[in-house]
């Protein structure tokens, strides 16, 4: 299968795998933030698409198209613009994709990269068919505060998602016991956690030397056997060729 990019300005946009680090994490006391697989995951799961120069951009508040001030520390012709009014800034993407027939990309805000005073908005586009170029919006939740995007920080995010999954799942509700074989891991996990818990609190313990359970993040069931073998705790994703 092929994700394939038609650069709309003559040269291809910053557009790299997304990278499994965050600042915020690394600022954490031990980086704890990284223990969690299913956020890692989610970081490094598609695409970022770069800022060129860096920019700045604030909101005076106002509802018209002239409320958002953007400057930059070099001219680039991509930079963002306020196109929609109403706190909604615009990035050009700057390129046309194509996916393999029946997926779709998502394009939202750099997954777990927060930014002070505005938030990324999230769009799916059927780009196995569409000849029509998409942007990235952010909206604006509070006006006065400036907000900064580096040169090489991403001001994007592009997902893969197979269209018709949705509206193919059949959502049910089952007693837990209906299923033997998951209430007794489910159990198993309950009950192993709240001791390693309570061991925490205990220094030089086994749990306090371990710090965090790694069950989940190993691949591993509660009772000490092996989880499915595509288990994943990273996700590659394949850099666009340059040049």
């Amino acid at each position: 299968m092929t994700l394939i990019a038609y650069p709309l300005s003559g040269a291809m946009p910053d557009i790299r795998p997304a990278r499994p680090t965050r600042d915020w994490i690394d600022a954490l006391p031990e980086q704890y933030g990284y223990r969690c697989l299913p956020l890692n995951i989610a970081s490094m799961h598609g695409w970022e698409v770069c800022c060129p120069v860096r920019v700045t951009a604030v909101w005076d508040g106002g509802v018209g198209i002239d409320a958002i001030a953007v400057t930059a520390d070099e001219p680039h012709p991509l930079l963002p613009a306020s196109h929609f009014g109403s706190g909604v800034l615009t990035f050009h993407v700057a390129a046309l994709f194509r996916t393999p027939p029946g997926v779709n990309l998502m394009v939202t805000g750099p997954l777990n990269h927060p930014k002070h005073g505005i938030l990324g908005l999230s769009g799916i586009i059927e780009t196995d068919w569409s000849p029509y170029p998409f942007t990235m919006n952010w909206k604006f939740t509070a006006p006065g505060v400036p907000v900064t995007w580096e040169k090489g920080e991403p001001f994007a995010h592009l997902m893969p998602i197979q269209r018709g999954l949705v509206e193919g799942l059949e959502p049910e509700i089952r007693d837990l016991d209906s299923d033997p074989e998951t209430a007794a891991q489910y159990r198993a996990w309950a009950a192993s956690r709240s001791q390693f818990n309570a061991d925490l609190q205990t220094p030089g313990s086994a749990a306090a030397q371990e710090r965090w359970q790694k069950g989940y993040y190993r691949g591993r069931r509660p009772d000490g056997s092996d989880g499915p073998p595509d288990h994943e705790i990273k996700v590659r994703a394949k850099p666009f060729p340059i040049g």
